[in-house]
């Protein structure tokens, strides 16, 4: 626990001493938010939403998304960076099991998303969504899970990257496209059939789904075609899970070689 802490201190202070990164993770979400909102407000609407709901709106939930992406790419990055410095080799050399090595890493990734994605919260009031104390509660619930299980797969592509390029490559070809096929830009009943299908397979899907219905608690008319809470809330927490048992196996095989 006390390796585990500190790998995940040590990610919060390493964040917020590189200022550049923060307005970067924030800054960018909120640049595609507001261009990409404000130019299909009039020319994009939910099938099931209500007249006074906008593209802005619509897209909010996504945002959140993208910045816990940003936010988990940013983080395990510093995989990459530690390994070149060799503080990793010390990390797994040390007395300490794998999952702490990992959990330290993924739960520092997950809180910094957690608390990017509360600042940009607070424009909610802004687009007309009310939240409830049992709202935010489960908002920050469904951010946390999908940040953990976001963060874990950065984690494990990170882990067998040699450079920073390679990375970048990796999680603009494979990330960026899971984040569009998520229900974050448009709902799967108005996408192709093959995109539809893509998008009913991808995990990040659910934890969209999840957070609509988080920030609509009291029932929404654009929530009631989405899978329900308890189904998406078990998708996004497997595959929270899962990636977290695989970022621990990874770290256990390398130390073994």
């Amino acid at each position: 626990m006390l390796a585990t802490l500190t790998l995940c201190r040590r990610e919060l202070v390493r964040f917020y001493r590189q200022r550049s990164r923060m307005i970067g993770v924030i800054g960018s979400p909120l640049v595609f938010w507001f261009l990409i909102g404000s130019g299909l407000s009039k020319s994009f609407r939910h099938p099931a939403a209500p007249p006074e709901m906008n593209y802005l709106e619509y897209f909010f939930p996504g945002t959140i998304v993208l910045i816990v992406l940003f936010t988990s790419i940013f983080s395990t990055m510093s995989i990459i960076e530690d390994r070149k410095e060799g503080f990793l080799q010390s990390v797994i050399v040390a007395p300490i099991s794998g999952i702490s090595i990992a959990m330290g890493k993924i739960l520092g990734g997950t809180v910094l998303s957690l608390i990017q994605a509360i600042i940009l919260l607070l424009i909610a009031p802004f687009l007309g969504i009310q939240l409830s104390l049992l709202s935010l509660l489960l908002i920050f619930l469904v951010i946390f899970i999908i940040a953990f299980g976001l963060t874990g797969l950065g984690f494990l592509i990170a882990w067998r990257m040699d450079s920073t390029q390679g990375f970048h490559a990796i999680m603009n070809l494979f990330l960026i496209p899971l984040w569009l096929l998520s229900g974050a830009l448009f709902p799967a009943s108005g996408a192709a059939g093959w995109l539809s299908m893509l998008m009913q397979i991808n995990p990040l899907s659910y934890g969209i789904g999840a957070l609509r219905q988080a920030l609509y608690v009291n029932g929404h008319i654009a929530t009631q075609e989405l899978t329900p809470l308890s189904l998406n809330l078990l998708v996004i927490t497997v595959f929270a899970i899962v990636m977290m048992y695989l970022s621990a196996g990874s770290v256990r095989k390398k130390a073994t070689l």
